[in-house]
């Protein structure tokens, strides 16, 4: 006897069916009802005969996570607790380790860590798998289970298991889980460049942005002072298409940013740049790396297209798929892929990734010892510190001073080429771009 939980699951297929399958011919609507029927035993049977007595809603749950993990990676299920979660995290503020994860061959695959999370400073790395949370296997859990894990109270610690790639052995990583209070886009200043780095697109990161230039321009004398700009978008894994759109528009007079492009005329859209350049044309590079995905990606590849920026460092993940997410009732939802997603040239970075104009491999970090070894040699003896050294009489003061400011910016490259060299390729970019056009 199928019982009346059934019954409503039973009548709540059949309506999904009717508003979603009304593509499919008739000839084959009797196939998707006898196929729905067969579901229907299925559960009775194991409602009934299983060796121990099931709960019923997770099996349901399962169920409907079933059909949409046999979709894509990207496509599952929204418990009420995760469904809320979600609906928090596209705040900006939440509660976890700090990384953006997927499942990849029945693994949870870290996208990227996120800046000055928990995960961040105990060094998780994009591309790293996670195999077992505090000793147990999570192997055959769905992605919200994993995720469900790994959230609990703040000041708990929880030991997570790493394969690395690089590493011939996997490894346990301790983390202290925490309040995660993103600030999802930081603008500073080096040198005479604009530096900002974007963490996530979420509806903070397009104010962040707008704020943090006019805030840094108005302390440095305007623009005219400026000689570029740097966006980093480096293990950014993505988040909200509007705020892709929104960032990419501060760069872009006109044209295209993306299209997306579904099986319904609902899921095809288009959207453009309006009037408005925030760098005012000065030379843009955009710092990618395989751990820019999504909206990463959307602005990466908008920016390329229209030949508005150089792209520095490494090729993307490849995420070029637009997920919906369709609330159901009782508080769950279903996050659907229901578009891809195109570049203003039609490219699709689907499984492909952006790949950068100039590729550039971080290089490993120098360790303070070594930094401060380097500085020491620096100030090692010098003609000028002989007793009875001639001076140089031939420059003025002035250019003394000049000359000094322009080895200290030189040096302040140097050291971040050993911390960062990546940005660090950047910024000399920017000043030969800028070089390039006052000898134009």
């Amino acid at each position: 006897m199928i019982t009346r939980v059934f019954q409503k699951l039973l009548s709540a297929l059949i309506l999904w069916h009717a508003l979603v399958a009304s593509v499919l011919a008739a000839e084959n609507d009797d196939s998707v009802y006898q196929q729905l029927n067969v579901f229907g035993e299925a559960f009775d049977r194991i409602n009934e005969m299983y060796v121990d007595e099931v709960d019923v809603e997770r099996l349901i749950q399962s169920a409907i996570n079933g059909m949409l993990r046999s979709l894509d990676p990207h496509s599952g299920f929204l418990p009420p607790r995760s469904y809320e979660d979600m609906q928090i995290d596209t705040k900006g503020s939440f509660g976890g380790l700090g990384i953006e994860v997927t499942l990849e061959e029945g693994f949870v695959k870290v996208v990227s860590p996120m800046d000055d999370t928990p995960a961040f400073r105990a060094g998780v790395e994009a591309g790293d798998y996670i195999t077992h949370i505090d000793g147990e296997p999570i192997m055959g859990l769905t992605l919200s289970e994993a995720v469900e894990k790994m959230r609990g109270p703040v000041g708990e610690k929880i030991v997570i298991t790493i394969v690395r790639i690089s590493e011939d052995e996997p490894f346990d990583v301790t983390i202290i889980r925490d309040t995660i209070k993103l600030v999802a886009a930081r603008v500073r200043l080096e040198g005479d460049v604009v530096v900002m780095r974007v963490s996530t697109f979420n509806e903070q990161t397009t104010p962040n942005l707008e704020n943090g230039i006019k805030k840094v321009l108005e302390e440095n004398g305007g623009i005219e002072r400026i000689s570029g700009f740097i966006l980093d978008l480096r293990n950014n894994p993505g988040g909200l298409l509007s705020e892709a759109v929104s960032v990419a528009d501060l760069f872009l007079n006109n044209g295209e940013i993306v299209s997306t492009r579904g099986r319904s005329k609902s899921d095809t859209d288009r959207f453009s740049a309006q009037v408005g350049d925030l760098a005012l044309g000065r030379p843009l590079v955009v710092l990618i790396n395989g751990g820019s995905a999504s909206a990463s990606e959307i602005v990466a590849g908008a920016l390329q297209d229209h030949s508005r920026a150089i792209l520095v460092g490494t090729k993307t993940f490849g995420k070029g798929s637009v997920q919906t997410v369709i609330p159901l009732v009782g508080n769950m939802a279903m996050r659907l892929t229901t578009a891809l997603y195109f570049t203003p040239s039609g490219r699709s970075i689907q499984a492909m990734g952006v790949s950068p104009d100039i590729i550039v491999e971080q290089q490993p970090s120098m360790s303070k010892d070594d930094l401060e070894a380097i500085k020491k040699s620096r100030d090692r003896l010098k003609e000028i510190d002989l007793r009875g050294a001639l001076a140089n009489e031939s420059l003025t003061e002035d250019q003394k001073l000049l000359i000094e400011q322009e080895r200290e910016k030189r040096e302040t490259i140097a050291d971040m080429r050993r911390q960062d060299f990546q940005l660090a390729h950047a910024l000399d970019l920017i000043k030969g771009l800028s070089v390039a056009i006052i000898n134009e």
